[in-house]
């Protein structure tokens, strides 16, 4: 009797060891298996939540179903850039299979040929089904070069992917550099000022007035305006107006982190800054006279972006290690930029902030895409995380822009493989631009 209590009592004790060991959890999801699910998810946002007509990025989808007004079929410039890349990327996972690839990106393209354009420049919104601008604003209803830059971004990318493959693929190539050799950069100089303005309506003309100076999310414009075959801008542009003769060079510390460079209207911007530009722009080891290191700048900005999270000032319910992340967003009250300071933070975590940073902060990013994902259905849907929410405000709406959606599973791809950092870098117009401009 006193043997059989012994064995059963040692039975128990393995059992409780077995069950206590971290490695026998078979919950516990591998992150390149989270990593793989958000990518695929957010894929489908640009695969099966596509406007039908174009194929390209819904400007946004409400799970909800609550939209504004003539808005479920509005289709976005800049997002469709990101999700272009999204749907590369996906190509080539083998999410969906390469001849079903070609036929959607055949789909833009053509949509693309015939949509409005003003001096080759695209608007920041269109009508899916008919291609006519929606105005972004009153003043705002004709060419927009910062969206502009970020589409032809993923353009640029899908023209090297099919540049060397079938007959049919060359031919999309072909027509893909139609498009980027149309786009008149040199127009949007304003009577041949060295700089570049955002806006231009055929209406309202220069009205809008926008200059474009650094840093913020707009390098990538400047950089493709000096790439261009055809419309390429002057140096001078690049040197005098977006970084305004050196202006732009403003050493300083945030959250005891350096920077290096001038953040527009800020010490240091919302997240996206980081990523936008650089979805196709690899920004290893990529430096030039006024940033020795564009990757440590930017893993820089997203590291005071978490410290101040983690120090969180006004005292938000959930903001941590494991959940941080500000940038522009839907917000509790409308919009908004969130950033790292007191004035610009209302609270709200956007995962897409966090998450596209993950080239930069790999651990860190993984650490607050597993806490979102274990928080489930109330961040989690169809489409990857959910745009924006609060924990303070006990606020968590079911709902997704594509501009948001687009460099997760962009910077995602190119923390795993790299793929289209790869591919835009290798372009031999991107190169020509950089080096015209003195990047390294």
């Amino acid at each position: 009797m006193k043997t059989q209590y012994s064995l059963l009592l040692l039975l128990l004790l393995l059992g409780f060891t077995q069950c206590k060991s971290p490695a026998a959890k078979p919950d516990r999801i591998s992150d390149e298996a989270l990593m793989d699910t958000l990518q695929r998810r957010t894929f489908n946002y640009f695969w099966e939540g596509a406007e039908p007509n174009s194929g390209l990025a819904c400007e946004r989808i409400h799970i909800d179903g609550i939209y504004p007004e003539d808005d479920q079929n509005v289709v976005t410039t800049g997002g469709s850039g990101f999700g272009i890349m999204a749907v590369l990327a996906g190509i080539d996972r083998g999410y969906v299979t390469r001849e079903e690839g070609l036929a959607r990106m055949e789909r833009i393209v053509s949509f693309l040929e015939t949509a409005d354009r003003f001096h080759g420049a695209y608007p920041h919104w269109w009508f899916g089904d008919t291609g006519r601008v929606k105005p972004f604003g009153q003043k705002d209803n004709g060419g927009d070069l910062v969206e502009t830059a970020f589409l032809m971004q993923g353009l640029l990318a899908v023209h090297q992917y099919y540049i060397n493959g079938s007959p049919a693929e060359q031919a999309l190539a072909g027509r893909i550099d139609t498009l980027w050799r149309e786009v008149d950069w040199n127009f949007y100089r304003r009577n041949d000022q060295n700089v570049l303005y955002w806006h231009w309506s055929p209406e309202y003309g220069w009205e809008m007035n926008f200059p474009v100076h650094g840093y913020n999310e707009c390098l990538i414009m400047y950089i493709l305006a000096a790439a261009s075959p055809t419309h390429s801008i002057p140096a001078t542009v690049y040197h005098e107006g977006w970084a305004e003769k050196g202006a732009i060079v403003d050493p300083h510390k945030v959250e005891d982190i350096e920077l290096h460079l001038r953040y527009q209207g800020c010490e240091a911007g919302p997240l996206f800054w980081a990523h936008y530009s650089f979805l196709g722009l690899d920004p290893t080891n990529l430096s030039d006279k006024y940033c020795p290191g564009y990757f440590n700048e930017m893993r820089n900005l997203t590291l005071i972006n978490r410290a101040y999270c983690i120090r969180n000032p006004k005292q938000w319910k959930g903001f941590g290690p494991d959940c941080w992340g500000l940038t522009a967003s839907y917000s509790v009250n409308g919009y908004s930029a969130h950033a790292p300071n007191e004035s610009a933070d209302h609270g709200v975590i956007s995962p897409t902030a966090a998450l596209s940073s993950i080239v930069y902060t790999p651990e860190y990013s993984l650490e607050v895409m597993r806490y979102l994902y274990g928080m489930g259905d109330k961040v989690l849907g169809p489409y990857g995380f959910y745009d924006a929410f609060s924990e303070t405000e006990d606020w968590y709406p079911k709902r997704y822009l594509a501009i948001d959606q687009g460099p997760i599973a962009v910077m995602i791809e190119n923390y795993r493989t790299g793929l289209l950092w790869k591919l835009f870098m290798s372009h031999p117009d991107v190169q020509t631009g950089l080096k015209k401009l003195g990047f390294k």
